[in-house]
């Protein structure tokens, strides 16, 4: 026979093209598989003609029929191997490509030291400094120990051991994906789920995802919120209405009060015109004081509706007390409604006060308040009458604002009534006047001689001219 058979030329040639595929030499990476384990040592088959030697302290769990990578540490009789140089090389290149590409590895904080933290990445020790371990910085650095995060590698030099590291980076960039995920998704008119980030005075910032958007703090609650603080808490989750959205400066306005129900809704017949009303108040100013009637919904009490003689900073107004009254005004459509602590009549009294009160007649009110001009007397619910000041009966340097006390009852005499617009003067000077007359006429009446008496002529003229002379 001639030749070797086939089947012995293939495998040659088979073996040959392995040893060239598998350079033996010192630094060649190549593929084995682990063939036996004897004492300190592993043999690992490498296509060669004999195994190579492999520390058995470098298998982990690794066991016979077990493929491997190493490294080929020495040439020669024997070839000696190290699979640990050849998960350092493999780790050093993901490393090289995780800065060229920007990719993220995970790492653990195994240690703090000045200016930052130890960071061992897959065995390879590297370096985060504090500013880059945590977006936003916190102030209990501790609490990254012992922790496993992503972290962007910075610079990575194999040959001199260096590695820097950050977590922040790869927050920023996160954030920065949401932000542009966020305002893809807005819209005005949308509705979306936030957490409180921060309050302030002047509102609420609510982060929707990287974006921060804000409710003002009119925009809070139907009620009136003085503060922020008051209704919201940093960290909660709250559902909200894009109102606004202005891409250009990066602001996002946002309502938790339009998704509420609305208080204003059927109050038409809870608090007609006329109607008793019992609140709380809530807060003052120079014009009046601010009821809340249910939650959500405050009247306004004017000032020129308190009682007669009430002072806003009455202790029966203090802010907290609870209030009673009538409905004055209501408007739905504007969202106001006037209140007052001055009976409303159940009809209009000047429908028919040319009926009730005609010139010269005695009528008694209660004193409203005054001013430069004269007096206002409140005669009965609804209706009032002007003073005037020249009608009052007063030196000229007495001024009518103190001269009559709001609340005080007086008696006057009706001096016109024009319920066209809505008019009535009264007399102070004039029913003075009368009652002066009446009172010397009671007088005389109780001086004057019996029937029969020889009083003379002369006499009774005299007593009428001083009549004349009182009127």
């Amino acid at each position: 026979m001639t030749g070797e058979p086939k089947e012995v030329n293939e495998f040659e040639q088979a073996l040959e093209a392995n040893l060239e595929a598998q350079e033996i030499s010192v630094g060649a990476v190549i593929d084995g598989t682990i063939a036996a384990i004897h004492g300190d040592v592993a043999l690992v088959d490498v296509g060669g003609k004999s195994e190579a030697v492999l520390d058995r302290s470098e298998l982990d769990d690794l066991g016979t029929g077990d493929p491997v990578e190493v490294v080929v540490v020495s040439a020669g009789d024997e070839v000696r191997v190290s699979r640990r140089l050849a998960i350092e090389r493999r780790l050093k290149e993901k490393l090289a490509r995780a800065v060229e590409l920007g990719a993220a590895v995970d790492g653990k904080v195994v240690g703090r030291r000045k200016g930052g933290f130890d960071i061992t990445v897959a065995g390879v020790r590297g370096f985060c400094p504090v500013s880059q371990i945590s977006e936003p910085r916190t102030d209990d650095l501790d609490q990254h120990l012992g922790q496993t995060y992503s972290f962007k590698v910075l610079e990575f030099e194999p040959d001199q051991r260096r590695l820097v590291v950050s977590r922040a980076a790869l927050q920023r960039e996160e954030r920065q994906r949401q932000r542009e995920a966020t305002w893809s998704a807005l819209a005005e008119g949308g509705e979306i789920e936030g957490t409180v980030r921060s309050l302030t005075d002047f509102g609420a910032f609510v982060d929707l995802g990287g974006v921060d958007g804000l409710v003002h703090v009119t925009e809070i609650s139907h009620r009136h919120v003085r503060n922020p603080r008051e209704a919201l808490e940093v960290g909660q989750r709250v559902r909200v209405k894009v109102i606004e959205l202005d891409a250009e400066r990066q602001r996002i306005s946002l309502s938790i009060k339009q998704l509420l129900p609305d208080p204003w809704e059927g109050l038409a017949e809870r608090f007609a015109v006329g109607s008793r009303f019992s609140g709380t108040v809530v807060r003052k100013a120079e014009f009046g004081a601010f009821v809340e009637l249910v939650p959500g919904v405050d009247g306004l009490i004017h000032v020129s509706q308190l009682r007669p003689g009430m002072e806003l900073d009455d202790a029966e107004l203090g802010v907290g007390e609870p209030i009673e009254g009538w409905v004055r005004e209501l408007g739905i459509e504007n969202q106001r409604i006037g209140l007052t602590l001055r009976q409303v009549p159940d009809r209009d009294p000047w429908e028919l006060v040319d009926m009730h009160y005609q010139a010269g007649q005695v009528v008694e009110g209660v004193v409203e308040n005054g001013a430069p001009f004269g007096v206002f007397v409140e005669l009965e619910p609804g209706l009032s009458a002007l003073i005037p000041v020249s009608e009052l009966g007063l030196e000229r340097e007495v001024d009518p604002r103190t001269a009559f006390e709001p609340g005080a009852r007086v008696s006057a005499k009706v001096l016109s009534v024009d319920s066209g617009r809505r008019r009535m003067s009264l007399s102070l000077r004039a029913f003075k006047r009368e009652e002066e007359r009446e009172e010397y006429q009671r007088h005389m009446d109780s001086g004057a001689p019996e029937r029969g008496s020889t009083a003379t002529a002369f006499g009774q003229r005299l007593m009428e001219a001083l009549g004349r002379k009182a009127e």
